[in-house]
């Protein structure tokens, strides 16, 4: 018997619908929200061991426990008030371009 593979993409089409229509944006817009986060979380963590820091040592900084800095650093319920916390912790200047205005965090 032979097998059949299918693409990602022709599993998505089969499951969620093509691209375009209301249930597979939905999923890819999710995604992309998921994968922004992982990045940002990527950058504080990255930015926390360039300063050789514990997470213990930054949670203290921005008044929460060690999970709680390891959820962020893993992309889990990344507010913009974390973000500014985190930064504004570690002394580092950040801001963010919100349809080309900057803001301070």
């Amino acid at each position: 018997m032979e097998k059949t593979y299918y693409t990602l993409d022709e599993m998505l089409d089969e499951d969620l619908g093509k691209i375009g229509t209301p249930q597979r944006d939905a999923f890819e817009s999710t995604v992309q929200e998921e994968i922004r986060a992982y990045h940002i979380g990527e950058a504080i963590r990255k930015a926390r061991q360039e300063r050789s820091m514990t997470q213990e040592q930054l949670g203290e900084l921005m008044g929460v426990k060690k999970a709680r800095v390891s959820k962020i650093e893993n992309g889990h319920n990344i507010t913009i008030s974390t973000m500014a916390r985190a930064f504004k912790a570690m002394g580092i200047p950040a801001s963010l371009n919100l349809g080309g205005i900057q803001v301070a965090l």
